[in-house]
This record gives C-alpha cells, structure tokens and sequence, in this order.
C-alpha cells in the first residue's frame, strides 16, 4: 500500500494544476481550471490506454440511483514512470476523486486528489522521493552515456538516451510572448478551432513543434552525417543533417518536416521547414505548415549532463517569432523503450456523447 501511496502522490503532483498536467491535447477547451470539483463513487471501469488514462465511477445520488462519471489521468507513458501500472486501481474500488470540472456540463474530472476508501488522502504535494524530483539531474558525473560521436564538427558526443521530463511545463499556452501575436489570418483560424479537432486525440502523432514540448524521453544516436533521434512518444523518428545539405526541390511536406544542423560554439542550431500544417501546442494555436521555419538551440552544462533546448517558431499566422523552453537531462535510470500503442476509443466516444460522431466521421 506504501508503493501505492507514493504513485497516487506522485500523480496528483503531475496533474495538480493545468501547468503541471502531462497532457498532449487542449486541457483548457475541456476541463475549466477555475471549476474544482469532487466525485465520490466506485470504479466501475478502467481504461489504462494513451492518449489519456481514464477511470469510470458509479457515483451515487440521493435517490437510489447513480451517475456515471470519467475521471482522466495522465498517459500511460508518464504513469508508468512512476510505477503506475493497470493494477494500481481495480474495478470495485471506492475513491474519491477532486480535480477540475469538465466544460458544458460534462460528467468528467481531471483528478488533482485521490481519497482511497480507507480514508487515507492523496493531496497535490508530490513524493519526498528524490528520484521523482523532475527538475534535478539524476546522473552519475563521469559516466559515458552517449554511444560514440562519428561528426567531426560536434565538439563532444551528445549520443544516447535523455529524460525530456527534465524542466518540463505542459505544451498548452506555453509559447512566449503573451498576448499571443495573432496576425487576423491566424486569430480568425484560432477562433473557430474546437477542442475534438486535436489529431493527438486520434492518436496520430503530434509531430514538430509540439513533441519538442513533450515529457516522454528521446534517444540520440550520431550517424556521422546527420544525427537520428528517437522519440518515445508514438516511437517517432527524426533525422537532424549535419553534412549541410538542402532539401531537394521535391521535398515533400512531413510532421516532422526537414532539419539540418550545425555547431556554433558549443551550441547545437537547428533550423526545420517542409512542415504539414497542424497545432503549435494544445491548445489548438494554427500553424501554417509551408510558411513555417523552426530554429532551436540545443545549450549544454559544463558538465554534458544537461541542456536547455529553445525553440524558435516563425509562422505567417502570427506577426512576431513565438518561443517554447524546455530541458533535457542524463539520467541513470532512464527508460527509451516504445510506450503503450495510442487508443483512440475515449475520442470516439466522446464524439459520440456529444452528437458529433457524424460530423467527424464525414470529415
């Protein structure tokens, strides 16, 4: 029970606030983070799944019968980092769940807090273990971590796995400056974007920029002409030219659209286009897609065992560059294994439930 507590505090601590949730889609067009709520019930069914873990509750009224409620927690992928498996919470479980109120009356939560049935309470207070302190580096000084540097221009080797949870605050109305630049061609997109146009939702991968935002670790390896990284989100792949080539002329348009890279005094530049258009973050800020040019600086500590990542986004839909800061870190208990495959259920349900699902489906 001790491991379960430290699990349950560790989760309220990620989904604490909508700053701190590890969430790919738009938190702010589904849940209001100015409406608290609580919903006492029994678990009545699990859904342990990406994007989204979900719990159903029988949640008791006062005239004998019962409403159904979802509960929604983090993804798969950051409960597994701290030991929360499928069997943590099983059907038949009384809890008490307080969090964040879904809009237009919805029948969900976002858990901030868990009361077991026994009484004992799980608030938004993290774990005093230190290995979960997110914004501390875990590594051993010293120790080789890359796999072997081929690039002759790179001045040290930054192979090898990376805990992006490192310094990480959720991909939703994190881009600087505020308020955001909309050019009118931007704002008039923005403001007919719905929350069930998220492609995350779907599980199709996010793609660039928004996977530069996200938790799960990535996996370098230098190739000598370009370095290949890998991502545990949706296992997606990347490659970074360092040989300073261009694109051909019929480059075609990808999510993870074209990069090339080089060395400026110890600093890693990398400049993206041919991108698809999508989401700049979750909150559904358009971005153009052909008219996009992304630029990031990859900033090492003295000691190779972190980095501060800034990325640089020039769009047409907005009138001044946005900017997304986010870290990296070595770690010696890092995980790069592929997590759990996306479900995309919880999604068409949902259309389902709010008469939608002709409308997307024909789309």
């Amino acid at each position: 029970m001790r491991h379960l507590l430290t699990i349950l505090a560790v989760t309220a601590a990620l989904s604490g606030s909508p700053a701190c949730v590890h969430a790919h889609h738009s938190f702010a067009a589904e849940f209001d983070a100015n409406t608290p709520g609580e919903r006492s019930g029994t678990i009545a069914a699990i859904r342990f799944a990406n994007p989204h873990v979900r719990y159903e509750i029988d949640v008791p009224g006062t005239d004998g019968t019962s409403e159904r409620w979802e509960l929604q927690a983090a993804s798969v992928t950051s409960l597994r980092e701290i030991g929360w498996t499928k069997d943590t919470l099983k059907i038949g479980d009384a809890v008490t769940a307080n969090g964040l109120l879904a809009r237009k009356g919805a029948h969900k939560l976002y858990v901030q807090r868990i009361t077991l049935g026994d009484g004992r309470t799980l608030t938004n207070g993290g774990s005093n273990n230190p290995a979960n302190d997110r914004n501390s580096v875990h590594a051993t000084p010293g120790r080789n971590y890359g796999y072997g540097k081929l690039n002759d221009s790179a001045p040290f080797d930054i192979s090898g796995p990376w805990r992006n949870s490192y310094r990480f605050r959720v991909t939703v109305d994190d881009l600087e400056p505020k308020p955001t630049p909309f050019t009118p061609e931007g704002a008039a997109i923005r403001a007919r974007t719905e929350h069930y146009d998220d492609y995350a939702l779907r599980c199709i991968a996010l793609g660039l920029p928004r996977i530069f935002g996200a938790p799960y670790n990535m996996d370098i390896v230098d190739v000598g002409t370009h370095y290949l990284v890998v991502y545990v989100e949706h296992n997606t792949p990347r490659r970074i030219w360092m040989d300073g080539r261009s694109p051909a002329p019929n480059t075609p348009s990808t999510a993870m659209g074209f990069s090339t890279g080089h060395w400026e005094n110890g600093v890693l530049v990398i400049e993206t286009t041919h991108l698809l258009p999508g989401w700049l973050d979750g909150s559904g800020l358009p971005m153009s897609g052909d008219g996009t040019r992304l630029v990031e600086r990859y900033s090492f500590s003295d000691d190779r065992l972190s980095m501060e990542r800034e990325l640089i986004i020039h769009d047409p839909y907005y009138t001044a560059p946005l900017r997304r800061v986010r870290g990296s870190a070595r770690d010696d208990n890092i995980d790069i294994t592929e997590q759990n495959a996306c479900d995309p259920a919880g999604y068409y349900r949902d259309l389902r439930e709010a008469g939608l699902l002709d409308k997307y489906l024909d789309e």
